[in-house]
């Protein structure tokens, strides 16, 4: 198989054909590996290829699992696999290689994918560009001007190229969700507890990251989650599960639903008209399908709300540096760490154990008041972002002055849509479902009741049905191919 015959399957359609025997394992791999050889230099999304080790996986025989057999890529932050190298996009922790593989590696490795490399993320994932100061930066395969977004933008870049049709990703504030709209890619943020975080993290950034994927059909999305979500051994708590596979769901179309939408982020950034556009389109394919659609958003304390999401961040990261730092024997440094994080880890170190909680309590009380207004509602749909991706070097965190504080509200005036929901726990999902008129992807968030995915995967399923995506192919990568 050829590279531009496999990156035309989603990773269900690669799976059919290795469990048909049309095509190996080891086939696929050697497809993903040609294109990273391809198209890496474009799009610098890989960090690091796994041959040795996706060559012993294979030999070993893979596991009988939905995906066996597919080429997969791990993000550089968030994940352990034993004996790869992860360094969280980040000069102090370059080398530092993970000790075991975490519950939801293994969970990955038993489902069969084959993991062939490492994508890159800005350093510690404080950014929605990728573009550390180890690796550089990693550029949109619809526009190598532009970013493809962060933090899993290797994750997205890496997909949409059609280097692997699924990589692991992760969502922090919009990590998964913002690269995707990027990308023209499906980006679930799963429910706070729906999918394992031990035995390495009680809960990462205090409950405000999820670990899951990026990938390119709903089908592949669902197939996924029915086969990593669960609780862990030793978890102290999880979401309750579904009644049914969410792979069934996307085959039954919703109930009438109740959707809010809103054009209007929380902090009042402006958003870009071509956006806007698309969201009315979306409203009005809604409403074609026979949904009731109000706008209406809830209301929230968005200076009390940055001040609690800015406290957790610096205080996670600062502990995140510690730990690894001494497995390395390395002191944090404004030599080893951009001008954002190094701000960050000086927050964090003079942060109050009773600043800490007060920014827990803030948290609660704004997922008790969102919670209250999805009482009334079945989802709610906002754009993903405000704004198209940005050029490289936009938004460089490492430039002078780029403290904490004033970094992100920078970047929370092009992305102010995706937080609230790693703030409340609940489930989001961006959807390719719109372009711009220079044929940039834009994506629309629709995010539901705490632990309720199915019913995102039930008006998934239906929207890419009425709006198919997977015709779309990155022009820019179409012409280095």
């Amino acid at each position: 198989m050829n590279f531009t015959e496999y990156s035309r399957y989603d990773a269900t359609g690669l799976a059919e054909l290795v469990n048909k025997k049309e095509v190996t394992p080891k086939e696929l791999t050697e497809a993903a590996l040609e294109g990273v050889k391809r198209l890496n230099p474009a799009i610098n999304a890989v960090v690091q290829t796994l041959v040795e080790q996706s060559d012993q996986e294979i030999e070993r025989g893979l596991p009988n699992g939905p995906f066996t057999g597919v080429p997969f890529l791990i993000k550089e932050l968030g994940i352990q696999a034993a004996g790869v190298p992860i360094s969280s996009g980040s000069r102090l922790l370059d080398g530092l290689v993970s000790a075991n593989d975490d519950e939801l590696m293994r969970r990955f490795k038993k489902a069969g994918l084959v993991t062939v490399g490492t994508t890159t993320t800005p350093e510690f994932g404080y950014n929605f560009t990728t573009e550390s100061v180890l690796h550089g930066p990693t550029r949109n395969p619809w526009d190598i001007e532009r970013s493809a977004g962060g933090s899993s933008g290797g994750a997205a870049a890496a997909v949409a190229a059609g280097i692997v049709p699924i990589a692991h990703a992760n969502d922090g504030a919009g990590s998964i969700r913002v690269p995707a709209s990027y990308n023209g890619l499906i980006g679930f943020k799963p429910t706070r507890g729906r999918v394992p975080t031990g035995p390495n993290a009680a809960e990462p950034a205090y409950g405000r990251s999820a670990s899951f994927a990026i990938t390119r059909s709903i089908r592949d999305t669902a197939v996924l989650l029915d086969y990593v979500s669960g609780p862990d051994v030793g978890c102290y708590a999880w979401a309750e599960r579904a009644k049914r596979p969410y792979s069934q769901e996307i085959h039954s179309p919703p109930r009438r639903l109740r959707i809010a939408w809103s054009a209007h982020p929380q902090n009042d950034a402006p958003v870009n008209e071509e956006v806007l556009r698309v969201l009315h389109q979306t409203v009005k394919l809604c409403e074609d399908l026979g949904h009731e659609m109000i706008e209406a958003s809830p209301a929230v304390d968005e200076e009390r709300h940055s001040l609690a999401a800015l406290r957790i961040k610096a205080a996670y990261t600062t502990s995140s540096i510690n730990q690894a730092a001494a497995k390395l024997n390395r002191i944090p440094s404004e030599e080893n760490l951009e001008t954002a994080i190094w701000s960050a880890y000086q927050i964090g170190q003079s942060l109050k154990a009773t600043e800490l909680l007060e920014a827990f309590q803030i948290q609660n009380i704004i997922s008790r008041s969102v919670g209250e207004f999805f009482t009334n509602y079945d989802v709610l749909l906002t754009p993903t972002a405000a704004q198209l991706p940005p050029l490289i070097g936009e938004l460089d965190m490492n430039a002078p002055g780029s403290d904490m504080q004033t970094f992100g509200k920078r970047i929370f005036n092009y992305f102010p849509f995706t937080r609230l929901f790693n703030t409340t726990g609940q489930p989001a999902v961006s959807l390719p479902l719109g372009w711009s008129r220079s044929g940039l992807p834009i994506g629309m968030q629709f995010a539901g009741c705490f632990a309720d995915e199915s019913t995102l995967f039930k008006l998934a399923g239906q929207l890419e049905q009425a709006c198919p995506w997977n015709e779309k192919l990155p022009l820019a990568i179409l012409q280095v191919q």
